[in-house]
């Protein structure tokens, strides 16, 4: 279970009814097909080795020999087979029959889990022919010739990887008590097709992977079962912590398998972050189980854009807008004040925070003139981002004036004995806390609220600086990080809302190169200091933050999920070169996020000192570097 990630797998095969030994032969057949695709955990579904619809043929003999005789030989035949299986099957103990899954490892039979509730209502109620072994105490059986637990509080543990802790369920009873306790939860189950059946199972499925924050392996019974009163599709589903990561073909006249890789440590991860999942709140009874060490391609896709779920982009960027003109809002309640101060630059940054600022004061009925927009044209502006910055605050509709510094920095460089034609660290902040002051001392003029442009990727990076733009009286981009800025920009220069004017320069300025505009332009008058030529790529290190921030992952599985979701465009060497600049400068400059500015948190973490990340600013990353140097 290399990284974390365990391969999970729905089998539905092509019954036979009451034919236990042509049901082995396809199932075995599945279960050669899920070791050959390294499968750690294989499901069938409920009574799966008889059939679901065998009704009154369960009380039959030759139907219970025969399946307890079909389960000795799937035993036998997976003694050096790679997945952990589980089967449906009738079991009899005693005088009482029951509606069971046998979980079966490496020729081992581990443990035997009975239905509870029972089905009471329909055409094939299992209350008909099966017990409720709820109401007895058998805390093992013998079968198939071997001693092993009983009972619905059984849990299966991979003792290499105890994160991977497996529970059944079998039925499809919504109301059936679900387990808090496992990371993967084994669904067997024989739910009758009907018109919508599909769509609810899968918001069932979605909904409980969710709130109980694991896998859930589906196998649903299909084609081959009984249709005198009802059709079975033999619908198989994987869902992970609220996503269907995959499905298998309803209806399917063939046996099928359907697998995909589960993040079993992303899982702990956000286990660990909710107390409400609390593996000791239930007693269990753990049952160990092995999984062979295995080295295989990744079956899951990994986005290079991890803040969104697959498919939802546009509409989490069009909510991230709405959340901070809300944010927005309420600080202007709060703080009465008239007006709204921004440094426009001509980049992405200051360019979202315009428009969230418009789009609050449309929201207020308040006249766009009151946000008033400086152009603070320095050594390094080009002619490019002056020129928008310009045109998109006129054409936008705010009040804009132009307050050049290089006058007022020449004098601070007279002051401090700074010599100018040195383009150091001093010569860069100076200019930016030059602007800064501009900024803040306008808003004291104007009664002005300065609207902060920063983003999250630099206050991860600690690209910002101190006590220059790394400051604002309301920080409204401190929780976007930069790719989804661009991303936001893109979409809203789309979107209609603007003057066609306001659209060009903002499609414009999406495509302008990222930089502070610090040190002066190239002889051609184009921008010298391009941000991601100093820092590496920005899509690199939202990804790094995105995975060290929510799930806490290490190095070296951040490596490995960067080669998948940025495969053909960065090899490991630029990957493990950047990450190493990431670890290095996310830990020294802690000390400017512990004193940064209130801003909204509109995705799944912010980096806000007021509880969202605590952390030291005398940290050290040591150990995570040579982790990095390590994968060199």
């Amino acid at each position: 279970m290399e990284y974390g990630l365990a391969r999970l797998a729905s089998a539905i095969p092509r019954l036979a009814l009451a034919d236990c030994e042509k049901n082995l032969e396809v199932i075995t057949h599945l279960i050669d097909r899920a070791h050959d695709a390294h499968v750690d955990i294989l499901v069938f579904p409920e009574l799966s080795l008889t059939g679901f619809t065998c009704a009154d043929l369960f009380l039959q003999t030759t139907l219970l020999e025969c399946a307890e005789h079909a389960l000795r030989e799937l035993i036998s035949h997976t003694r050096k087979l790679r997945p952990l299986v589980a089967v449906g099957l009738p079991v009899k103990i005693g005088a009482r029959l029951y509606n069971c899954a046998a979980l079966v490892s490496s020729g081992r039979l581990l443990g035997v889990v009975p239905k509870y509730p029972l089905t009471s209502y329909g055409a094939y109620a299992d209350s008909r022919w099966f017990s409720d072994a709820s109401e007895h105490s058998i805390q093992e059986i013998t079968l198939a010739g071997e001693t092993v637990p009983f009972g619905s509080d059984l849990l299966f543990q991979c003792a290499s990887h105890p994160a991977l802790t497996v529970q059944v369920v079998i039925g499809n009873d919504p109301s059936a008590p679900m387990p808090r306790d496992a990371s993967v939860l084994l669904h067997l189950a024989a739910d009758s097709e009907q018109i919508g059946s599909a769509a609810l199972r899968k918001r069932l499925r979605t909904e409980e992977s969710n709130r109980d924050q694991c896998a859930i392996v589906y196998a649903g019974a299909g084609l081959g079962e009984s249709s005198t009163d009802a059709v079975f599709a033999g619908h198989g589903l994987i869902a992970e912590h609220g996503t269907i990561l995959c499905e298998t073909e309803r209806f399917s006249a063939d046996s099928q398998l359907s697998f995909y890789d589960v993040d079993i440590e992303l899982l702990e991860k956000e286990r660990l972050h909710s107390p409400r999942t609390n593996p000791l709140t239930q007693a269990h009874r753990v049952i160990p189980f092995e999984l062979p060490k295995v080295t295989r391609p990744l079956i899951r896709k990994i986005s290079a854009i991890p803040f969104f779920p697959e498919g939802s982009k546009n509409t989490h960027l069009e909510e991230i807008f709405t959340i901070q003109i809300a944010a927005l809002r309420r600080r202007f309640e709060a703080a009465k004040s008239k007006t709204a101060i921004l440094g426009i630059s001509g980049g992405l940054d200051s360019a979202l925070a315009l428009l969230v600022a418009v789009g609050t004061f449309d929201c207020m009925g308040r006249d766009r003139a009151d946000i008033i927009g400086i152009t603070m044209p320095g050594f390094g502006t080009t002619d490019k981002t002056y020129q928008n910055a310009l045109r998109l605050m006129k054409s936008i509709g705010i009040t804009w004036h132009e307050i050049p510094i290089t006058k007022s920095v020449s004098q601070h460089f007279a002051d401090i004995e700074h010599d100018p034609s040195l383009h150091d660290i001093t010569y860069e902040n100076a200019q930016a806390r030059e602007r800064t002051q501009i900024l803040m001392d306008l808003a004291n003029k104007e009664n002005g609220l300065v609207i902060g442009t920063g983003n999250l990727s630099e206050l991860a990076l600690g690209f910002t600086t101190y006590g220059a733009d790394h400051l604002s009286m309301y920080a409204i981009n401190s929780g976007v990080p930069k790719t989804i800025i661009r991303l936001m920009v893109k979409l809203l220069a789309k979107s209609g809302t603007y003057p066609e004017a306001t659209s060009r320069i903002l499609g414009d300025i999406t495509e302008t190169p990222i930089s502070p505009e610090l040190l002066p332009p190239d002889p051609s008058g184009k921008i010298k200091q391009k941000t991601e030529d100093l820092i590496g790529p920005y899509a690199l290190h939202d990804f790094f933050l995105y995975y060290t921030i929510r799930y806490g992952f290490t190095p070296r599985k951040i490596v490995y999920l960067a080669e998948s979701a940025f495969a053909g465009k960065y090899e490991r060497p630029v990957i493990t070169k950047w990450l190493k600049l990431f670890y290095h400068r996310f830990f020294t400059q802690q000390f400017k996020r512990s004193c940064m500015p209130d801003g909204p948190r509109v995705g799944p973490f912010s980096l806000s000192p007021r509880g969202s990340w605590l952390m030291p600013s005398d940290a050290t990353g040591e150990a995570w570097l040579r982790e990095v140097e390590d994968l060199e």
